[in-house]
């Protein structure tokens, strides 16, 4: 029996209602890998969660990826062993701790040339991207691609694999200077989606020409204008809700806006098995090898500065990802 900080929310709320304690954490059971927590990921969905828009059963722990030292396993693991980095997401909420038990089918081993934090950074981000790209649209070269919120953790991934996959990438962001971080990401064209008119800005820019698939994690603040930004047949794919959820619509407005596709998907059917999730992740970690995947840390906080964290990333006071160190 050892002792683990954990951050834990017993009611829905701000980010006032995350609090720091400690449990009694049992050996790791037969099938289970303990592990010694050195990055913790910080993804929306944890202010989803902490807000009751996904509504969890309380009192719930919080975080869904994190990457550490494995320091010691169950009777029954086979193929990860003590001292091995590893990283995880999808095995339960509780990635906001510094020590853990987590199920091993859930884990899989960093390779060399990836650090702790960029496993922690760019796990859960990289493969929903990689569903994103490969799977809910399989991108294609010259393929025009609109990837809202370009300049955040997703975004810039998706920015950069999908100009990797040869695709046009048109990129927004809230502010001129998160436009230059989305340029940087790769997009060939970045728009001010602060600006009312910002959807005549981008068909100026791109003559005229709408995108074959729209990537919207923005929400209830871009939704309807996604829609003008599909071209013909295309897909508008909502993966998030930064600015809320997306407002309800007819369906008749999709064969009105050129018979569009519309769909939400979820990364956590794409990796519900350790096979799926492992090959996932070994396409991710190809990936950031050939340096199609590169991760900004837009901000590091001690784990019992959760609440700030999470003040920040809804505030958008910063780009890239935000880490959570034990």
């Amino acid at each position: 029996m050892t002792t683990a900080r954990v951050i834990r929310i017993h009611d829905f709320g701000g980010p006032e209602v995350l609090r720091l304690e400690s449990i009694d954490l049992a050996a790791p059971g037969p099938a289970e890998v303990q592990i010694r927590q050195t990055a913790v990921g910080f993804n929306y969905i944890d202010v989803y969660q902490r807000k009751g828009i996904y509504p969890l059963p309380l009192p719930s722990g919080l975080g869904h990826e994190a990457a550490g030292v494995v320091e010691a396993v169950g009777a029954d693991v086979t193929d990860i062993k003590a001292g091995d980095r590893v990283a995880y997401m999808n095995a339960g909420l509780g990635a906001y701790a510094d020590r853990r038990n987590v199920t091993a089918g859930k884990v899989v081993v960093i390779p060399s040339d990836v650090t702790d934090e960029q496993a922690a950074a760019l796990l859960f981000k990289g493969v929903t991207a990689q569903y994103l790209l490969k799977k809910t649209y399989a991108v294609q070269p010259g393929d025009m691609v609109l990837v809202h919120a370009a300049a955040g953790g997703v975004g810039q991934i998706l920015s950069r694999w999908a100009k990797a996959l040869g695709a046009f990438v048109v990129g927004t962001a809230g502010s001129p200077a998160k436009c230059e971080v989305a340029r940087a990401a790769g997009c060939d064209i970045a728009i001010d989606y602060s600006n009312d008119n910002w959807v005549e800005t981008l068909l100026k820019q791109t003559g005229g020409r709408k995108a074959r698939v729209v990537y919207d994690s923005v929400g209830k603040d871009t939704f309807l204008k996604s829609l003008d930004c599909a071209a013909q047949f295309g897909l508008v794919v909502v993966y998030g809700s930064a600015s809320g959820p997306a407002p309800a619509i007819d369906p008749q407005l999709l064969a009105k806006k050129g018979n569009l596709f519309l769909t939400y998907p979820s990364v956590f059917p794409h990796n519900a098995d350790a096979a799926s999730f492992r090959a996932n992740a070994a396409d991710l970690f190809a990936a950031i090898a050939a340096g199609m995947v590169q991760v900004e840390i837009g901000g590091r906080f001690p784990l019992e500065a959760a609440a700030e964290a999470h003040c920040t990333a809804e505030s958008r006071a910063t780009t890239g990802a935000i880490l959570l160190i034990p």
